[in-house]
């Protein structure tokens, strides 16, 4: 009987391009070299549809735009500037993503130059420490990228309550904003983000995802804002802000659409802010209070009759006990991940109510927890959709360690 064999010389270029679309950017590139035909079928946009290009900006290269033109690529990633950043911006009219972070040499001045008319394109950018840059930069893009819904401050010293006005009088679609580590930024700035001072700007009504870490100057106030303008938040980061206290969440406890909050290393949030939490409306799927050290059982037992519908539990270095678990387990029937690791009081009675409660847990942390031995762990690894088990510091001897 006769065979015909199909040699991939044979195929349609656009097969040939849709089995290329599953290589890897490196592959990509080098297919592109085999020969003409491959040339051109790597070439086809739909082989690097959603890839960002990651370019050193060293020397001209006439070239480089062109093809990223050719091949449809919209979003890229600046490793390392040499060159003027509007060398990239003309070069680029239509880019919708631009990552700069860590572009240690980026000031206002060179971005002043590049932002100089609309960009409407444009959706995400990342600044993150790119140290020297100031408000006198989010001048400019609140004037020029107003479709901006991404944007990446993280470890901007320089940043004021100033520029939180511009972000809020130019950005309206803005859906997430990360100020981690900006040290200057207050209850004020939060406010204009928030729209409470509707007269000078109308604020970021729209934010989705708000990044407050390690920003040190914000208090309670900074929550009422948020919970009075910020309805459509979803995610709230407020890792390392001491000035935050168990009252703020009072706030907190009746946003609706709010499904992720992290207090990780709050050191004033105690087991009376959870209950405050736990009393509203919260419709909470993942939280994080790791290292608050004056969170407790007491805490689980408020987790369990306001907050059981949460999906993660972060609760590392806490002082709780296999008594919190204990209050806790019955309730939390849809519980994936449970992180306890530097919780030295948990021992095998702990894990014994983890594994015989939290049937649907798929990673659980025990870092650390020096008081669990072969007996409770073998428990805890016949959990049936168990994929992840951090055990760290935990130690077993050879003849203990589980087969």
């Amino acid at each position: 009987m006769f065979e015909m064999e199909t040699h991939i010389s044979g195929l349609f270029p656009e097969i040939v391009a849709m089995i290329f679309s599953y290589l890897d950017v490196r592959d990509k590139g080098r297919v592109a070299q085999v020969c003409a035909a491959w040339k051109d079928a790597s070439y086809h946009k739909s082989v690097w549809r959603g890839v960002e290009a990651k370019l050193h900006l060293r020397r001209a290269n006439p070239s480089l735009f062109p093809s990223l033109h050719t091949r449809g690529i919209k979003k890229v990633q600046i490793l390392s500037l040499r060159r003027s950043l509007s060398y990239v911006i003309q070069g680029m009219p239509n880019i919708e993503s631009l990552n700069l972070c860590g572009c240690f040499n980026l000031t206002d001045n060179g971005l002043g130059h590049a932002f100089v008319q609309d960009i409407p394109s444009l959706r995400v950018l990342n600044l993150s420490l790119c140290k020297p840059i100031t408000d006198s930069s989010l001048g400019r893009i609140a004037q020029y990228l107003k479709n901006l819904e991404v944007l990446e401050l993280g470890g901007l010293s320089n940043i004021t309550n100033t520029g939180l006005l511009l972000i809020a009088w130019g950005l309206h679609k803005l859906k997430s904003l990360n100020l981690r580590s900006c040290r200057h930024v207050s209850d004020v700035g939060i406010g204009h983000l928030s729209g409470m001072t509707r007269s000078a700007a109308e604020g970021c009504l729209s934010l989705e995802q708000l990044t407050l870490q390690d920003c040190q100057k914000l208090t309670d106030l900074s929550l009422k804002h948020v919970s009075k303008g910020l309805a459509k938040l979803k995610v709230l980061n407020l890792s390392f802000c001491g000035g935050i206290s168990d009252a703020g969440m009072i706030h907190l406890s009746n946003m609706t659409h709010l499904w992720s909050l992290n207090l990780r290393s709050c050191d004033n949030i105690s087991d009376t802010g959870i209950m405050h939490l736990a009393m509203g409306s919260l419709q909470l799927s993942g939280l994080d209070v790791s290292f608050c050290d004056k969170i407790g059982d007491q805490s689980l037992a408020y987790i369990a009759q306001g907050l059981y519908q949460l999906k993660s539990l972060s609760l590392c270095s806490c002082h709780i006990s296999d008594d919190g678990i204990n209050r806790m387990v019955r309730q939390m029937h849809e519980l994936k991940t449970l992180n306890i690791g530097q919780c030295v009081r948990i021992t095998d009675k702990g894990l014994e109510l983890i594994a015989d409660h939290l049937t649907q847990l798929t990673g659980i942390d025990l870092y650390g927890c020096t008081k669990i031995t072969k007996r409770g762990l073998e428990r805890i690894t016949q959990l049936p959709c168990l994929k992840v088990l951090n055990l760290g510091l935990w130690q077993m001897t050879e003849s203990e360690k589980v087969r």
